[in-house]
């Protein structure tokens, strides 16, 4: 590295995905440093994190290899091993189970500030150099390097630079990558419930005309709330008392659990489809939500995020073995086509899915339940669906 360079290379965003990338590019042996304008992460507290993630077993995998994923030993982590889907309207079902992928689990429930955490600590001892409360407000690529503007007025030189500062990404925007989508004019409701039922380490989930309700297994047993409401329906449950509130989501769960009681604070969030047009420019790689943000219906958004952490990282492992520039105009263009192929396939094939889901009409919904039946009853088809969502390669 030259001595002018402050890092080989530079990720703005320390997220799941960001943290999962500088750390991976950490052990490769990369200079990395990883900043993010917000302050630094703090342990979990006592209470579970509202926002968590369903962790695929690729995702699980790479962390593995990152030596983050003891997780999965915590009392925290749930492992869910089933999933039931069922439409309101149709009265449809299907479900996945783990005997699909001949394995113990399809996937597993992980707190969004635990595994957060927990790359963080992995960080330091991979000697990242990490810069919290730090804004990146523009990049200039230069022949054989980039430089880094900082809000401050502090310059920084990488090799490379990765976006991973979420849906808004300014560095996207300054980099002058358009991005293509639509607002879905809905939030997401989360909380956690207790139920009377338990919850028998399956995902839940109700596709209703407003949107789709899902129920993830916790591993204290509760259950935890991703509820897609139009934005004046969310307002309206969120300002419920905790008993209507309760009752409510048991109505739109068909009281599959019994009866629900809160058991937690309510936050909401806003839902959006969002594509990169691009996904890298000269010494500049998008990854994570800066890149793609997806309709939470599948639960993928961090999984698609950690296969761009992947496939960049096996193309930057590969390029440092070769002595290469790992900011090389060539390589990033072979990671910006995969990627960008592979991340547009499952972000339109979500938003056709709550398109779909969302037809009212009599036909739509009697064809609806017909090809839920007949995914139900074509095991050869759910295990091809529960490989993809595994993150298996095709």
């Amino acid at each position: 590295m030259s001595r002018r360079l402050d890092a080989d290379i530079i990720v703005i965003g320390a997220g799941m995905v960001g943290a999962s990338a500088a750390l991976a590019l950490a052990q490769q042996g990369y200079a990395v440093q990883l900043l993010d304008a917000a302050a630094a992460p703090t342990a979990p507290g006592a209470e579970l994190d509202l926002r968590v993630v369903a962790l695929a077993p690729s995702s699980a995998r790479l962390l593995a290899a990152l030596g983050v994923w003891p997780l999965a030993g915590r009392e925290r982590v749930a492992a869910y091993r089933a999933m039931h889907v069922w439409d309101a309207a149709s009265g449809a079902a299907f479900d996945f189970d783990a005997g699909l992928l001949d394995a113990q689990c399809l996937g597993w429930i992980v707190e969004n500030r635990l595994l957060q955490w927990t790359l963080w600590q992995a960080l330091g001892r991979a000697g990242v150099t990490l810069r919290s409360a730090t804004q990146a407000v523009g990049h200039v690529a230069e022949a054989d390097s980039a430089r880094l503007d900082l809000a401050d007025g502090t310059q920084l030189r990488a090799r490379l630079l990765l976006a991973v500062d979420g849906r808004e990404s300014p560095l996207r925007q300054a980099a002058g990558i358009g991005v293509r989508g639509r607002d879905y004019g809905q939030r997401a409701v989360v909380a956690h419930l207790r139920s009377a039922r338990p919850h028998a380490d399956t995902a839940w989930q109700r596709f209703l005309p407003d949107g789709p309700l899902a129920l993830l297994p916790l591993a204290d047993g509760r259950v935890s709330l991703v509820w897609s409401l139009p934005e004046a329906e969310a307002a309206r449950v969120l300002a419920l008392d905790a008993g209507e509130f309760a009752h409510a989501v048991g109505v739109a769960s068909d009281f599959r659990l019994g009866p629900l009681q809160l058991d937690s604070a309510r936050a909401a969030f806003a839902l959006r489809l969002a594509l990169a047009e691009r996904f890298a420019a000269p010494r500049l790689a998008l990854l994570g939500d800066a890149a793609h943000a997806v309709h939470p219906l599948a639960g993928q958004g961090v999984n698609l995020g950690l296969r761009d952490v992947q496939e960049l990282c096996d193309l930057l492992a590969s390029a440092r073995r070769a002595g290469r520039d790992p900011g090389a105009a060539t390589l990033l263009a072979r990671y910006a086509r995969r990627r960008r192929s592979a991340d547009w396939l499952d972000a339109h094939a979500f938003d056709a899915l709550a398109r779909v889901f969302a037809l009212r009409a009599t036909p739509a919904v009697a064809a609806r339940g017909l090809g839920m039946h007949a995914l139900q009853a074509l095991p050869a088809l759910k295990r091809t669906l529960a490989q993809h969502a595994a993150g298996w390669p095709p």
